[in-house]
């Protein structure tokens, strides 16, 4: 994504159209990154209208220096984190961890990983509890570290530790219980 300086001088200076343009380069990005974080195509859209219109407002704190892709990437994931605080106060679900048994099938397990697509690998990770999900989107698919995770999600860096491992051994347990119907019918 190659966003030229002066479309981004235009937006400043609140010129609809450059505005408009910016808004057009950086959709399917920002969509990818608010799919993640949310449960329904409505709320990411929503998501998406709450994120651009804060980066529209804070282009003046943007640096030439730092790629653009990666300034908005980190907008828009805080963005993410404040509205599942917000939402956070008002309803809290908690799971508690399920051992995870031991499985012998881990070859068909990775046999059913290459069969599956992008939308029921991204349906598995909705299942998770939406604290577990956050830790595990910003981890695995954000890179963004335990510290910094803590940091953002106002917990230790042992409970987000925590949130990753649980997310794993549920995603484990989804992909077993896929992999078990298909040993029956063999």
């Amino acid at each position: 994504m190659n966003v030229d300086l002066d479309l981004i001088t235009a937006c400043i200076n609140r010129e609809r159209k450059a505005e408009y343009e910016l808004y057009k380069m950086t959709y399917s990005y920002l969509m990818s990154i608010c799919f993640r974080y949310t449960n329904s195509r409505e709320e990411a859209e929503e998501m998406l209208n709450i994120g651009f219109l804060k980066i529209l407002k804070n282009l003046e704190k943007y640096r030439p220096g730092i790629p653009f892709k990666t300034w908005i990437r980190k907008v828009m994931i805080n963005i993410l984190i404040d509205e599942y605080r917000k939402e956070k106060k008002h309803h809290e679900n908690i799971e508690y961890v399920e051992e995870y048994a031991e499985s012998n099938s881990y070859a068909e397990q990775n046999n059913v990983m290459e069969k599956m697509n992008v939308e029921e690998i991204h349906a598995m990770i909705m299942k998770l509890p939406p604290m577990s999900q956050k830790v595990f989107n910003l981890y695995v698919i954000d890179g963004f570290n335990h510290k910094e995770i803590g940091g953002m999600l106002n917990m230790s860096e042992g409970t987000s530790k925590w949130h990753l491992n649980f997310s794993r051994n549920k995603l484990k347990d989804m992909i077993a219980k896929l992999v078990s119907p298909l040993k029956t019918a063999v």
